[in-house]
């Protein structure tokens, strides 16, 4: 699915206009349309990733930098975040700087479906909220498998459709009603939370997504439903 199916652009060109031009609100609307729960989760995949004590991480679709933040907590890290978005690369990059971590933390701007890393050189690669918006999501997710290490983890904090049949129905009058409204009233780009709604929908999540981690290669797959169920952690292994 791509942001605007009227325009001939790829999807990869789209997402990145789009993020490009809700750079500035996004952490706003994040924290606004999450009830700041979107700080939880992230608090909650540096207690997951921490566990594993990860020297190399690399944090795709990193924006605004605030899971590579996070990892910077781990003792000893060196955090690489990749975006296709300069502008979201750029407010992330005030965000380190201020917090006195560019020693910690490099922001690069890249490609997910195209890292320009070598073969396992990361003992951790997380992705948050990401790889939904991935043109070719199988190619993006063998190339996190590609850079990790043997016995590497990957994290990915990513929307998700309740099973429970009536949370789904409070689900979706929620998403396709206060989102896009939110998005409508603080943002430059009105059809930007649309596609995120929609997108959020389309995405197989659940067990689908599962099928699709163990397709490109991980194992031992553990999904961790969030607030009933609306946001999943999934955490996989690359086989020793």
């Amino acid at each position: 699915m791509k942001p605007n199916q009227k325009l001939d652009l790829p999807k990869k060109a789209q997402i990145q206009d789009m993020f490009d031009s809700i750079s500035i609100e996004y952490d706003f609307l994040n924290r606004l349309m999450t009830f700041g729960n979107d700080v939880k989760w992230r608090k909650k995949i540096y207690t997951i990733a921490k566990s594993y004590n990860p020297k190399n991480i690399l944090d795709i679709a990193t924006g605004t930098a605030d899971i590579a933040l996070e990892m910077s907590k781990i003792e000893g890290s060196n955090i690489i975040g990749l975006d296709i978005s300069e502008k979201m690369l750029e407010v992330g990059r005030r965000k380190v700087s201020k917090k006195n971590l560019s020693d910690k933390i490099t922001l690069i701007s890249g490609d997910a479906e195209n890292i320009d890393f070598k073969n396992e050189e990361f003992d951790l690669v997380t992705i948050g909220f990401g790889v939904r918006n991935f043109q070719d999501l199988e190619k993006g997710l063998k190339e996190s498998h590609r850079v990790l290490n043997q016995g590497g983890k990957l994290i990915v904090l990513e929307t998700s459709v309740p099973e429970n049949s009536i949370i789904k129905f409070f689900y979706f009058l929620f998403s396709k009603s206060f989102i896009p409204f939110m998005g409508s009233i603080f943002s430059k780009d009105k059809t930007a939370y649309q596609y995120l709604q929609k997108s959020a929908e389309k995405f197989p999540s659940g067990k689908k997504f599962v099928s699709v981690l163990k397709k490109c290669g991980f194992t031992n797959v553990m999904v961790k439903p969030q607030m009933l169920g609306a946001t999943s952690i999934y955490i996989a292994n690359k086989k020793d």
